[in-house]
């Protein structure tokens, strides 16, 4: 995966911001925090899962969604948001 196709995309960018800034989610909350619909939102999710930035846990029906800390692509983009924002 290249990072341009993190980078370029408004709503993959909104959920690992939403998801570095309040950890575990559900879908619906990821997709209403995002400013998305639960189409679009589970589509990114499904693509930054695959590419291993993300990860899920099932419980029953519901999937929450968490970063997946052991990646380090992760840390890195955590740290951008963290330097972003203070400037």
């Amino acid at each position: 995966m290249a990072v341009e196709e993190v980078l370029s995309s408004k709503g993959k960018l909104r959920i690992l911001k939403v998801l570095a800034e309040v950890g575990r989610l559900h879908i619906s909350e990821i997709a209403k925090r995002a400013g998305l619909n639960h189409t679009t939102a589970a589509n990114h999710l499904e693509f930054l899962e695959s590419h291993g930035l993300v990860s899920h846990k099932r419980f029953g029906r519901i999937r929450i969604y968490q970063l997946n800390e052991k990646d380090p692509r992760v840390a890195a983009i955590k740290k951008l948001f963290e330097v972003w924002e203070r400037t």
